[in-house]
């Protein structure tokens, strides 16, 4: 049996880089609670989550706190989310007494404005990246160090682009261990759940968003969209940086709207 079998690939110390091909064929048949409760056990402390509270981020948030209740919840918060957003925040961290630990920008939005301009607007793949440095992936590094994480709970889905088809249930990223517990989840997969445990989607999905992040650089799906992240960024790319190769020559190999 799967939960067996993760028992006995309890460590003693944490899993090496050459251990983990063979860890991830066991946690590809492992449903996402038996993942969740193995990480838990194996590396105790130093245990961190991230959410966007994007349009599925109740899935996560209540599967995760379900079996580590006080789990530091990460929010990379850009200062540009939707209202709706903000409100929608406001509803999970009650509803499921969330430990939010709120990161953001040094620089406000107003003095990067001032400064720089605003950077969505100037409609090319380096803009936005520097964009996305200055307001999520600085923020979101300094909140692995300082929390003194170990390993990072994330919600990414195999279907949601093609670089995370790449990606496996546990992985090393940088000095971090991450873990996917809902990689191979389907859309369907995450409507049963929700409905299952009577909770909400985004608000912003009643208007046709597929997937929702900052305000200027969101949209609904049309019928001409092929695929959910060409809603973001302006279609051109699908990754804001938080869950790429940490080199910049490994993230701009990855930025393009086709991948």
């Amino acid at each position: 049996m799967v939960s067996q079998t993760l028992r006995e690939s309890h460590y003693l110390e944490l899993p090496q880089l050459n251990e983990l091909p063979q860890l991830n064929e066991t946690l590809q048949q492992a449903d996402a609670t038996e993942i969740i409760e193995w990480t838990a056990q194996t590396f105790g402390d130093g245990l961190v989550m991230s959410t966007s509270f994007g349009i599925q981020a109740a899935v996560m948030l209540h599967l995760v706190t379900r079996i580590v209740p006080d789990i530091p919840v990460i929010w990379v918060d850009t200062g540009y989310l939707p209202p709706a957003t903000y409100r929608f925040a406001e509803q999970l961290i009650t509803d499921l007494n969330l430990n939010i630990k709120v990161y953001q920008s040094p620089i406000s939005p107003a003095r990067m404005e001032a400064t720089v301009g605003r950077l969505w607007q100037q409609e090319d793949v380096d803009s936005f990246n520097r964009y996305d440095q200055m307001r999520k992936v600085e923020p979101m590094q300094r909140a692995l160090k300082e929390l003194g994480a170990t390993v990072w709970f994330a919600g990414l889905r195999s279907q949601q682009t093609n670089h995370r088809k790449t990606l496996s249930v546990i992985e090393r990223q940088g000095e971090l261990y991450k873990v996917l517990p809902i990689l191979n989840w389907t859309s369907d997969d995450v409507h049963q759940y929700l409905q299952t445990h009577n909770l909400p989607y985004h608000p912003l999905k009643a208007n046709g968003y597929a997937t929702v992040g900052d305000w200027h650089s969101s949209r609904p799906m049309t019928d001409q969209d092929e695929h959910e992240r060409q809603t973001r960024f302006q279609g051109m790319k699908q990754e804001c940086g938080l869950h790429l190769p940490t080199t910049m020559s490994e993230e701009k190999s990855l930025d393009s709207s086709s991948l």
